[in-house]
């Protein structure tokens, strides 16, 4: 049996090319396509170096960077990609992947990460931080998303089966494309973060500083609780601006190594999470160490973080607000003793990478 399996676009090793990485264990012998590579060399072992098979955006200027420019031309280029010769074809779909052309007597199974977040759900969103909801550049970007989503909706028959990344996914898949799925959550790499019972005084976030993560929001609530220390690791365009409003008791680390990161993972009091994701890596990854998460009540944090029962790993608040947030801290404070660094290694246990090789192959396997 010949397989593919199609990727958007190689640039880095984040949450979706984790996914990726345990399909090719899944299917060692799969060829890779996708619409660009420019991974480094010390960055393709989870691809087990493989050649990669790229559309025409490849050749195109300055695309190691600007990538996501060419949004409008993505549809074409991946329907261009040549899927005749397989039996098997897998698609890692955030953006445009699902949209790979297969014949009738070709099986085309979808891992979905999310429908077009800015062609669905973000739309308005999305223009707004990219200052293109205004005058005749907003005109045209609003024309382009629209074509987007028609196009994606459109590319829905090309899939045999769906496979959602979370109930939360799911039930977009069903909203936006009128079809069922099966959800089979992401693999984390719980044995990398090893648990630790003793914790230190201060609370910890990780992540990209981009408008949606809703790192502001934690600074302004930490800077009103100067009695409470945060520790933010990560970077991103927004790092100047959150630096700008911090105040003393909030450390602002930038990017650290890993052992920098599970160190303070390990040490943390309770890791903080404000976004809505679609399914969240950080706070499985922060359970593992056997820290609690205090988090947005939405999304996928509902489904890995565990807020009532005999074993509780964690505390919801139910909007991205000042006065929710610092609510939700208190009660975590209030009952910090509920909280067992054992309950929340457990519970993060649910989502190892085992696990993922394992249902996602039992799963692939009954539909061939």
């Amino acid at each position: 049996m010949k397989v593919a399996i199609v990727h958007e676009w190689l640039v880095n090793y984040a949450g979706s090319e984790k996914v990726l990485e345990q399909m090719l264990n899944a299917f060692p012998d799969a060829d890779l396509y996708s619409l660009v590579d420019f991974l480094p060399e010390d960055q393709r072992g989870f691809i087990m170096h493989k050649k990669v098979h790229t559309s025409f955006l490849q050749r195109f200027p300055l695309a190691k960077t600007k990538y996501r420019s060419y949004l409008p031309l993505m549809p074409t280029a991946i329907e261009r990609l040549d899927m005749s010769g397989y039996d098997l074809v897998i698609s890692s779909n955030h953006c445009v992947a699902k949209g790979v052309i297969t014949k009738h007597n070709q099986k085309h199974i979808c891992m979905i990460y999310t429908p077009v977040r800015y062609a669905w759900d973000l739309k308005e969103q999305y223009l707004q931080e990219s200052g293109l909801d205004k005058g005749l550049k907003g005109l045209i970007a609003r024309g382009i998303l629209s074509y987007i989503r028609n196009w994606d909706r459109r590319t829905v028959d090309n899939v045999d089966e769906f496979i959602a990344i979370s109930k939360y996914i799911q039930e977009r898949v069903k909203k936006h494309y009128n079809r069922d799925s099966v959800v089979i959550y992401p693999p984390v790499d719980v044995d990398k973060f090893t648990l630790q019972e003793n914790k230190e005084d201060f609370y910890l976030t990780v992540s990209r500083m981009v408008p949606y993560k809703k790192i502001d929001l934690l600074v302004d609530v930490f800077t009103e609780m100067p009695d409470k220390k945060l520790v933010v690791i990560g970077e991103g365009p927004d790092f100047a601006k959150i630096k700008s409003k911090a105040g003393k008791n909030i450390v602002l680390m930038g990017y650290q190594p890993f052992d920098i990161l599970k160190e303070k993972m390990q040490k943390a009091k309770a890791f903080v999470f404000a976004a809505e994701e679609d399914f969240g890596i950080a706070p499985v990854e922060a359970q593992a160490c056997g820290t609690p998460v205090i988090a947005l009540g939405k999304g996928g944090a509902l489904e890995t973080v565990v807020s009532d029962g005999n074993n509780p790993t964690g505390v919801f608040f139910s909007e991205q607000s000042v006065p929710s947030l610092q609510a939700a801290i208190q009660e975590f404070e209030a009952h910090i003793d509920q909280f067992t660094p054992q309950a929340c290694r457990t519970n993060a246990e649910r989502f190892s990478v085992e696990r993922f090789r394992k249902e996602f192959k039992t799963f692939v396997d009954s539909k061939i």
